[in-house]
C-alpha cells in the first residue's frame, strides 16, 4: 500500500515538474495561442497584398479607373499617424496597469480605442469618396483587391476597438479596476493591436506610396 502511495506521489511530482518546466519557458498557453493566431494573420494579409500587387498594374481596357487615381496621400498619412500613435497609448496602458495605476490604465485604454475609431472613420470617409467617384468593389479586379485588402484591415481595427472598450468597461465596473490576472488580457490585446498597426504600415507603403 505504501508503495502505491509513493508511486502516486512520484507521478504527481513529475507532472508538476513537467508543468513547471513548460511555464519556465516564459510562454503562457494563451500567449502562445495568440502568437499562432497572429502568424496565420500575417499569412492571410500576405496573400491579400500579393493579390493586390498582381492586379494593380494590369490594363482592364479603355475607360478603366484604378484606386491609385483617387488616393489622397496627405489625408491617409494623417490617418496612418493616428493609428501609429495608438500603439504608443497601448504601451502606456499596459505600463500603467503593471505599476497598479488603474486611472491611467483606463485613460490610455480609452485613448487607444478612440484613436482606432478615428482611423476607421477616416477609412470609411475615403471609401465613400472612392464610391462617389465611381470606384466600387466590382469595378475591376484592381479595385476589388484594394477594397478587400484595406477593408479587411479596417475590420481588424474595429475588432481591436471592441476588445479595448471591453477592457475599459471591465476596469470601470470592477471596484478595484483590472485585476493582476487580467493583466495578461491587456497584454494579449496589446499584441493584437500592435499587429494591426504593423500590417497597416506595410499596406500604406505598398499600396499608397509605391505607385
Amino acid at each position: 500500500m505504501s508503495d502505491i502511495v509513493h508511486d502516486d506521489l512520484t507521478e504527481s511530482a513529475d507532472d508538476h515538474d513537467s508543468h513547471g518546466h513548460h511555464e519556465s519557458t516564459g510562454v503562457d498557453n494563451r500567449k502562445l495561442g495568440m502568437w499562432f493566431f497572429l502568424s496565420s494573420e500575417f499569412l492571410f494579409f500576405g496573400t491579400l497584398i500579393t493579390n493586390y500587387l498582381l492586379f494593380k498594374g494590369r490594363d482592364f481596357g479603355p475607360g478603366s479607373i484604378y484606386p491609385v487615381e483617387f488616393y489622397d496621400i496627405p489625408f491617409t498619412s494623417i490617418s496612418s499617424f493616428v493609428l501609429l500613435m495608438s500603439s504608443l497609448t497601448m504601451v502606456l496602458a499596459h505600463a500603467a496597469l503593471v505599476r497598479g495605476d488603474q486611472n491611467q490604465t483606463r485613460t490610455w485604454l480609452a485613448a487607444t480605442g478612440m484613436l482606432g475609431l478615428v482611423f476607421v472613420s477616416g477609412q470609411f470617409f475615403e471609401f465613400t469618396e472612392f464610391v462617389n467617384e465611381g470606384l466600387k468593389l466590382t469595378t475591376n479586379p484592381a479595385a476589388s483587391a484594394f477594397f478587400l485588402l484595406t477593408g479587411f484591415h479596417g475590420i481588424h481595427v474595429v475588432v481591436g476597438v471592441v476588445l479595448l472598450l471591453s477592457l475599459w468597461g471591465k476596469s470601470v465596473r470592477q471596484p478595484g479596476g483590472l485585476s493582476p490576472e487580467q493583466g495578461l488580457s491587456v497584454e494579449l490585446v496589446g499584441l493584437y493591436w500592435h499587429f494591426v498597426d504593423i500590417i497597416w504600415i506595410v499596406i500604406f507603403v505598398v499600396v499608397y506610396l509605391i505607385q
